[in-house]
């Protein structure tokens, strides 16, 4: 182990069921922290190869113990959506191991293969960005599961909403009265559930003339049966929160130009926009947090709040 403070995170007990993973006569030589998870905690893993050589693999591990409770059907979900996406076009890590129970290691653990490329949250590009998260997106939906996963669930009431301070008060009760109702029939799509910029990563370098690719779509532990709409409304809101109000509405038109298939009516399709929208009403400390990490700075709570607020009017003058 070559870099001991780095590994000192990583607990002694999962290195070694780590390494039983490994190919003979390989070993862990480094180990490096990635940022932007909210729930678990991500290493990228350096492994030295027998030839001399190097390859990495990621560590998804659940220490906080709020999070622990919750780490078995989280990380089997994501396994056996690794699992069903092996051979498929999209671009997901490959499953090495799992240990959802803490059996063999410290912690709840999923050991995968590792992705290049990096996440893009800057504002620069979006032309480009936004139309690739589509055709992404669509293709993701246009698999066909052997067996389905799990049904999706939304956990946000009326009641649950939190109305952030100096909003549009009228806009936002009638929007929390959209949620009121029943869902709108729907025809079922696997989803990621999570498809946002934070989750897919990019190929920025060097500049070609092809432009930029997505080389991996990650964190499939949320995966789930469900709506096409409630994945673009997701992405959706991540982009208003991120970019503006403007590219949280123009996500839906990118998709659909992708070849993906929403909601026939505009009301059934602002329906699980206005529920997306509300759902981060309740976590957007948690959710600009990584944001300003990776360098977004400017993306405060207060300005995230703005933004939501001006998305959400948005889709109320659209429903209107």
């Amino acid at each position: 182990m070559t870099n001991h403070d780095e590994a000192a995170a990583v607990r002694p007990l999962t290195l070694t069921w780590v390494s039983r993973h490994l190919e003979v006569g390989e070993r862990i030589v480094k180990t490096a922290a990635l940022h932007g998870g909210i729930t678990a905690d991500m290493r990228r893993l350096t492994v030295g190869t027998r030839d001399g050589g190097t390859r990495d693999l990621v560590l998804r591990s659940f220490v906080d113990p709020f999070h622990v409770g919750r780490a078995e059907d989280s990380l089997n979900r994501e396994a056996g959506a690794l699992a069903l996406l092996t051979g498929t076009d999209v671009p997901a890590p490959g499953l090495v191991a799992v240990d959802p129970t803490a059996a063999h290691c410290a912690y709840p653990s999923l050991l995968m293969t590792h992705l290049a490329g990096r996440t893009v949250l800057d504002d620069e590009g979006l032309e480009t960005h936004v139309p690739l998260l589509a055709r992404q997106l669509a293709a993701i939906h246009a698999l066909r599961p052997a067996e389905r996963p799990r049904k999706y669930v939304t956990l946000t009431t009326a009641d649950t909403v939190v109305v952030p301070k100096g909003a549009d008060a009228a806009a936002w009760a009638a929007a929390i009265d959209v949620i009121r109702k029943p869902a709108p029939p729907y025809e079922g799509r696997f989803l990621h559930r999570d498809f946002q910029p934070g989750n897919v990563l990019f190929d920025m370098s060097p500049p070609s003339p092809a432009g930029p690719r997505i080389t991996g779509v990650v964190d499939w532990a949320a995966t789930c049966w469900g709506p096409a709409d409630l994945d673009v409304a997701h992405c959706s809101t991540n982009l208003a929160l991120l970019h503006g109000p403007a590219w949280g509405l123009r996500f839906a038109e990118a998709y659909q130009e992708a070849g993906g298939v929403l909601a026939a009516a505009a009301s059934e399709r602002v329906y699980w926009q206005v529920r997306d929208g509300l759902a981060c009403s309740e976590e957007v400390q948690l959710v600009s947090q990584p944001w300003r990490a990776a360098g977004r700075t400017e993306l405060t709570t207060r300005a995230v709040e703005e933004r939501l607020d001006a998305y959400v009017t948005a889709l109320m003058d659209a429903l209107a």
